[in-house]
């Protein structure tokens, strides 16, 4: 049988069953805050003293936060910080000259000076008064690992009765604990941010895709880093060296002064941001952490805090230098998909371009040397019909390539039919040695269901892939076109034909894809060498 070793404490002494009591509360707070408060006012409980105050160090020594529970009778009990590495005593006649006070601070007398401790001075926890049999204070540090964290002072026991060394050791056992609990508490705090960090530089990744301005991309930066960290502002900005500052994002109230210390910044910052820096402006602390991004061009982002405690706290200064190198990566990953999108536009218009040179222009070249020949003697020309009425056909043909090129320019959108036979073709552009001329006419996009675009996607892809791996050709080309109810796909080649011994296995599913549809394939040498598929299915198949 399990017995709870909290179920019986009746055979502790009193003060042993207070400490274990406040020991199990204390284990039991998992918020920082919350956990310095109970360890205070448990402290209070177990001596009896009316005040308590527990003044946390930031890593100077420096009062960072004050913690009190109780009050004092007669205010003769501050905390103010360190005394230079030795322990401060509270006499009569004099005041420690190593007193460091908050700017603006006036102390009482007599003074209280929390150091931290030393192993040279003996060891004792107790403040005495001019009285060395007496103890009016206790002062004990808590300790985490190598460091002090902080210290606990207690004051005025009730009764006015004098603090006694049994209070002094609970006191001690209480801090010791303590100390296990903060570091306990704090390693949790600090995976629960990191955690908040990363899903932050994720979520911004995902943010940050194009269309998107590149202002806009830096304020969702800010805005993403902001809540995170306890600055009151965070800027942002590429080629910050040449006094470019875009992007902020600042707690409600304090707009203005975050976006006045931004505007500063550049102008105290004469080079290219390579390594992090601290600077304080106008009575403000800043950290810039540099943005190495490559493609969007160097910067910085800028965290601003009010007090300078929160700006030097090192596990929030190395979160916030990670997500400067994230947000340099999305803005990379950002430019690299807005730099595609240009070349692929650039690289369409090239071809559109090249089509119009190489066929309508010399189509329309050849269509006037014809009408020209025609013109200068029509008398003797026989057939004079039919040879201009194979002119105006050869027009309408260049009308409907022009018309072709002019829809390829104002289409971008990638789910189009036209769009999936390039894509389909660039695919296999680093294999051939050539670029398969395309042709496509008729309103594919709108008027070809699903169904079809289905079936003749795979078909498509199957007759390219021979083109290149089996072909040999030397050049190729692919015509779509939609006419009187049809969708047909022509594949055509130079190579060397279809082999005699070949297996017929993606074709042989190229044929029962078109006798599925109710439509054909057909495919056969072309002269005077090569191959020329022909696959045409009805656009009704399916509906």
């Amino acid at each position: 049988m399990t017995i709870d070793a909290t179920e019986d404490l009746s055979g502790l002494e009193p003060s042993a069953r207070s400490l274990l009591d406040a020991v199990i509360a204390m284990s039991s707070e998992l918020d920082l805050s919350a956990m310095l408060e109970r360890i205070t006012r448990s402290a209070c409980e177990l001596t009896g003293a009316s005040y308590g105050a527990l003044g946390v160090l930031d890593v100077d020594g420096n009062l960072q936060d004050l913690i009190t529970y109780g009050h004092q009778q007669e205010p003769t009990l501050q905390v103010v910080g360190k005394s230079r590495g030795r322990r401060a005593r509270l006499d009569d006649d004099a005041e420690p000259a190593s007193t460091t006070r908050p700017r603006g601070t006036t102390a009482p007398d007599p003074l209280l000076l929390v150091a931290p401790h030393t192993p040279d001075d003996g060891g004792s926890h107790a403040l005495r008064t001019g009285d060395p049999g007496k103890r009016k204070f206790i002062e004990v540090p808590l300790r985490i690992k190598d460091h002090d964290f902080g210290h606990l002072l207690l004051a005025e026991k009730a009764g006015g009765a004098d603090f006694t060394s049994h209070d002094e050791q609970l006191v001690v056992a209480l801090a010791r604990a303590a100390g296990a609990q903060i570091d306990k508490v704090r390693e949790l705090e600090l995976s629960e941010q990191r955690r908040r960090w990363l899903e932050a530089s994720a979520e911004l990744s995902r943010a940050l895709t194009p269309p998107l301005e590149h202002t806009v991309a830096l304020e969702r930066m800010c805005e993403t880093a902001l809540p995170l960290m306890r600055a009151i502002g965070v800027g942002a900005g590429t080629r910050i060296e040449h006094g470019l500052v875009s992007g902020v994002a600042a707690v409600p109230g304090q707009e203005e002064r975050v976006r006045a210390v931004t505007e500063k910044v550049p102008l105290l910052i004469d080079r290219r941001i390579v390594e992090p820096l601290d600077l304080e402006v106008d009575g403000l602390y800043i950290v810039v952490a540099p943005v190495r991004s490559s493609l969007a061009g160097r910067g910085a982002l800028l965290a601003i805090y009010d007090k300078a405690s929160a700006a030097h706290d090192e596990h929030e200064r190395e979160l916030f230098f990670g997500f400067a190198g994230q947000a340099a990566l999305a803005l990379d990953r950002l430019r690299a998909v807005e730099d595609r999108a240009d070349l692929a536009v650039i690289t369409d218009r090239d071809r559109i371009a090249r089509d119009l040179h190489d066929v309508v222009i010399q189509r329309l070249f050849a269509i006037g040397l014809q009408l020209e020949t025609l013109g200068r003697n029509p008398q003797r020309v026989e057939d004079l019909p039919k040879r201009l009425s194979e002119q105006v056909d050869a027009l309408d043909q260049t009308i409907k390539d022009v018309r072709g090129s002019i829809f390829d320019l104002s289409n971008h959108d990638a789910s189009s039919l036209r769009a999936q036979v390039r894509e389909v073709v660039r695919e296999y552009a680093g294999v051939m040695d050539f670029t398969p001329e395309i042709k496509i006419t008729g309103p594919v996009d709108t008027a070809v269901p699903d169904s079809v675009r289905n079936h003749l996607l795979p078909v498509l892809r199957e007759a390219v892939s021979n083109l290149a791996r089996h072909a040999q050709a030397h050049s190729a080309q692919i015509e779509l076109s939609l006419q009187d109810g049809e969708i047909k796909l022509v594949v055509r080649d130079d190579g060397g034909g279809v082999p005699e011994e070949a297996e017929e296995s993606g074709l042989k599913n190229a044929r029962c894809r078109a006798v599925q549809l109710g439509g054909q394939l057909e495919i056969g040498p072309r002269l005077p060498s090569g191959t020329e598929l022909v696959w045409q299915v009805p656009i009704t198949a399916g509906v």
